[in-house]
């Protein structure tokens, strides 16, 4: 019965999401208390009805019930207990849920963390977080419910789709989750702004935590999922410009986008209805990756392939959400005020164009994502918009936004001096030319990409480090207190940056400098690569819990001293009789060493591919950096409910001593 209780919850979790949806939108709107009230209950009494029927799916993974059409399909005996339970959001419907709880984890966590807001404003906010997840509740239960019985029950399961059966698959899906479902508050907020047309500094101010934190949980996400491909795939790539890996990537250039724009709205009154369409265009391409996940026109290692019933509904699930709110957005925005003014040399101006550099890139890879599949419905053949594409488009958008994101920070708002602003910043010019020219003489390779590569990232260090100094100097206390009394929102704006530049380093590095061999090993044949000897010690056979494995070993040396032992795999999953490749990876600072174990040939030799790839570990810590950035700005005093409530107590109590 544990199944049927799930699928009851669901359904109550509907009715109340329906009750979310409207009532307190309608009771904002005619100013009755009572139903604005009904928001912050409605919105935890949803979140325990749908985490419910979450526990419910997970207990029938873990105790194998298949007769559980869905458990059936994604899992199988053998399957380790780890990769039984991350089973429950490795097929569409199960993700599908995931999705709703955390839906519901962002709503109850808007209820609770929103006090300080105005009574309508809160109700509105929660209920446009009601009315997604009625769109979300009616799509499983009419077409991807994961409680469907499967009668007459199956002996065993069809396993885990063995790409999937990696720890990345725990981590993963949640954290980008978290992210694309972040921005579904940033978009609510937005719309209750629309609809009670207070679109100013105080909205900004209360959206932007919220902001900034899905944009954290996104990039972690992202992050991971590079690095599980990395490793995973077998290939040594780090990115693929993946139809799937696009559809995460476009909401988070979006919603860089719009923190910045988020910050200009606060502070100046700037950029609000260009901040609003920001806050609908990043959750709508959130919903727009979930149409080409789960709608079956895609083809991906990460795609679920669905029948046509499913990709209708999420396609008219989008054209309501995204029209909807473009035609709310078309009929309040002629109302909003311009804000305040500034000139074309100022920070807004230097954000306002990286804002624009940023929205331009996400719709260049929109247009490469999308263009293969409008072809193909109008039935002029299948094309494929690969890397080739990416590379030549993406590059020249990137490069004037980061090389304004080291002049932003420095300008002053409102108006600034030109020649003022060069001269801060020609010592920062001059080093960030020389290092990319001086640099790539050293390591023996210097071509176009490379120096532009190296003066991008060092420029943005060298400004960086320029703010900080100019912030820090001409005072009497002592260092730490200097640091100390510098707002946590703006230090984290300053590491986020510099992971900007570590991992535009990395990338530069990895792509201008990285070598790869694919040789015929036998044990005890020798291949050479970047100075390293990689001598192939033959192959021996292991039985995983449900997979059999030829683990090769190759030891690595150079000028005759051992540094370390790859082990890669060559794995075949007795259930679907799925073959699977395990790297040997040894990680470092410096460089990778990676191998990768092809098909068995004649006499015991193997086909080996060998990689050497530079400053790699780098593009992942440069996202660490990022999302660190982005939690730190989040601990800022501003946002500590307590603290300014208490302050505000305090300020008051002084004002009637007075």
């Amino acid at each position: 019965m544990i199944p049927e209780i799930g699928h009851f919850s669901l359904i109550l979790a509907l009715l109340v999401a329906l009750s979310l949806g409207f009532l307190p939108i309608i009771g904002a709107a005619r100013g009755n208390a009572v139903w604005m009230g009904l928001a912050r209950p409605l919105a935890r009494t949803q979140f325990l009805l749908i985490g419910f029927s979450f526990l419910c799916l997970g207990y029938a993974f873990a105790t194998m019930d298949y007769s559980v059409t869905y458990v059936a399909a994604n899992s199988n005996s053998k399957l380790p207990i780890q990769f039984r339970i991350a089973a429950v959001w490795g097929g569409h419907e199960g993700s599908l849920l995931l999705w709703a709880l955390i839906l519901s984890v962002w709503t109850v966590a808007v209820s609770m963390f929103s006090k300080h807001l105005p009574d309508d404003m809160r109700a509105r906010i929660l209920g446009v977080m009601g009315l997604i997840s009625v769109g979300f509740l009616l799509f499983m239960l009419m077409v991807s419910n994961p409680f469907e019985r499967l009668i007459p029950a199956a002996m065993d399961g069809r396993d885990l789709n063995p790409l999937l059966q990696d720890p990345g698959m725990i981590f993963h899906p949640p954290m980008l989750y978290m992210g694309y479902v972040g921005f579904s508050v940033a978009f609510s907020f937005a719309i209750a702004a629309l609809l009670g047309g207070h679109l100013d500094a105080a909205w900004a101010r209360w959206s932007r935590p919220w902001t900034t934190a899905a944009w954290v949980f996104l990039t972690i996400g992202i992050m991971a999922g590079s690095n599980w491909a990395y490793y995973e795939l077998g290939w040594g790539g780090w990115w693929f410009w993946d139809a799937v890996e696009n559809a995460s990537f476009m909401p988070w250039l979006v919603g860089t986008a719009l923190i910045h724009s988020l910050a200009v709205t606060e502070k100046r009154g700037s950029f609000k209805a260009w901040t609003v369409l920001l806050a609908i265009c990043a959750f709508s391409l959130s919903l727009l990756g979930t149409f080409l996940v789960r709608s079956g026109v895609l083809t991906s290692v990460h795609a679920f392939a669905t029948d046509p019933r499913r990709g209708v509904f999420i396609l008219a699930f989008l054209v309501i959400v995204i029209g909807g709110s473009l035609l709310l957005f078309a009929w309040r925005a002629p109302t909003v005020g311009r804000g305040g003014k500034f000139d074309v040399v100022s920070r807004e101006s230097f954000l306002l164009a990286n804002n624009v550099l940023l929205a331009v890139a996400a719709i260049s890879v929109l247009l490469g994502t999308l263009y293969p599949l409008f072809i193909d419905a109008l039935g002029y053949g299948k094309i494929s918009v690969g890397p080739p594409y990416f590379d030549t488009v993406f590059a020249p958008l990137m490069t004037p936004a980061l090389f304004l994101m080291g002049i932003g920070p420095i300008v002053r708002w409102k108006n600034a001096s030109l020649p003022e602003l060069a001269m801060r910043l020609r010592w920062a010019f001059g080093v960030s030319l020389a290092t990319a020219i001086i640099l790539p003489l050293l390591l023996g390779n210097l071509t176009p990409m490379i120096g532009l590569g190296l003066f991008l990232a060092f420029w943005i260090i060298a400004t960086t480090v320029n703010m900080v100094y100019l912030r820090l100097r001409g005072q009497d206390q002592p260092l730490f207190t200097r640091v100390k009394a510098i707002p946590r929102a703006w230090w984290g704006m300053v590491i986020a940056h510099l992971g900007i530049a570590i991992f535009t380093l990395g990338v530069t590095i990895v792509k201008g400098f990285e070598s790869e061999i694919a040789v015929r090993m036998a044990p005890g044949d020798v291949a050479h690569l970047a100075g390293y000897d990689f001598t192939f010690n033959g192959v021996k056979e292991i039985q995983g819990p449900n997979y059999t494995a030829s683990r090769g070993e190759i030891r690595v040396s150079k000028n005759g001293v051992e540094r370390t032992v790859l082990a890669s795999e060559k794995r075949l999953y007795t259930v679907t009789n799925m073959p699977m490749t395990e790297a040997g990876i040894s990680p470092a600072l410096i460089h990778d060493l990676y191998a990768s174990l092809g098909e068995p040939l004649v006499d015991g030799a193997w086909s080996v591919r060998i990689y050497h790839k530079p400053m790699v570990e780098w593009i992942w810590f440069g996202c660490l950096m990022m999302a660190f950035g982005g939690m730190l700005a989040l601990s800022d005093r501003r946002y500590r409910i307590k603290k300014r409530a208490k302050n505000l107590a305090e300020m008051s109590e002084k004002e009637v001593l007075a």
